[in-house]
């Protein structure tokens, strides 16, 4: 017991000096591979470009609950972190690795991709780690208990690019713990993960702005704002009840399986779910939703 709670301290310590470090330069990182000024600047560039050429032309520039979303920014990908996640997570691998040592498993990885182009490497696990993401995101919408927690993230009444980081401290933890064996039987290095999450948070940042382009045929490969707007639209058909248009970086998944929904121009359509009006408004009690706490019909 011990020892997995100074693993746990060591872990939280060592994410909150990293974090300092990214902050001040500190680290080796320097500004390649630097994680928090990159969000910062592909915050303020899609920012920009919301205020340059909006996709919505009426929607103030400083959206309804803007500032709401920038604090979910920091808090899903830095606070949150230092205040649990990082230890916890951490705590969680070295249990998981203790116990498959005792059934005589050294190690997950069942798949060797290190000899493999480096370019075929991150295609690869761009591709895999999309196609997870999206099946959980299909969970998160057809189980009523996880719902819940995802609604944080449906209850954006404006669309912006910082909606993107709305979600409920959960989906950390659902995410992180569904993608982690399907990952780990493959070998991918740290500097391959950051790469791919870059580009993932990039686009899901376009996802959510409130600015667009035509990207003609390639709108079948990645997502886009014109197809994720539908998969916040308030109304959808009763043959469509548990979602449409699941995709986070790539599209592609939706076309295949036959997800995807997109009718007309949904640029101005109305967000959210039925009887969100009923839904809290402010960071905390968002957070305390999924807890027992009486549900919305």
């Amino acid at each position: 017991m011990t020892d997995y709670f100074e693993l746990f301290w060591q872990a939280t310590t060592g994410y909150f000096n990293w974090f300092v470090g990214q902050i001040t330069f500190s680290t080796s990182d320097g500004l390649w591979g630097n994680y928090f000024y990159f969000l910062m600047i592909i915050s303020l560039t899609f920012f920009g470009l919301e205020l340059i050429n909006p996709w919505r032309k009426e929607q103030p520039k400083f959206r309804q609950d803007f500032w709401l979303d920038a604090f979910y920014m920091f808090f899903n990908f830095f606070l949150f972190s230092i205040v649990a996640f990082a230890g916890l997570s951490h705590l969680a691998v070295e249990m998981l690795n203790d116990f498959l040592a005792l059934i005589g498993i050294a190690n997950l990885m069942a798949i060797q991709v290190g000899n493999l182009p480096a370019w075929v490497q991150l295609l690869l696990l761009f591709v895999v780690k999309d196609f997870i993401e999206w099946t959980i995101h299909r969970l998160l919408h057809w189980s009523p208990w996880l719902w819940e927690f995802h609604k944080v993230h449906h209850s954006v009444k404006q669309m912006g690019f910082a909606a993107h980081l709305r979600y409920h401290w959960m989906e950390n933890v659902v995410y992180k713990s569904l993608e982690y064996i399907p990952l780990a039987l493959i070998g991918f290095s740290l500097s391959d993960f950051f790469l791919v999450h870059a580009v993932a948070i990039a686009i899901g940042h376009w996802n959510h702005a409130n600015f667009n382009v035509n990207i003609g045929p390639l709108k079948y490969i990645f997502n886009n704002p014109a197809m994720h707007i539908w998969h916040h639209a308030k109304d959808l058909p009763g043959d469509r009840k548990f979602g449409v248009n699941f995709g986070l970086s790539l599209s592609v998944w939706d076309y295949l399986f036959g997800t995807n929904y997109i009718p007309k121009d949904g640029k101005d359509i109305e967000l959210g779910f039925p009887n969100d009006e009923n839904f809290p408004s402010d960071f905390v009690r968002q957070n305390l939703k999924g807890f027992g706490i009486k549900k919305e019909n």
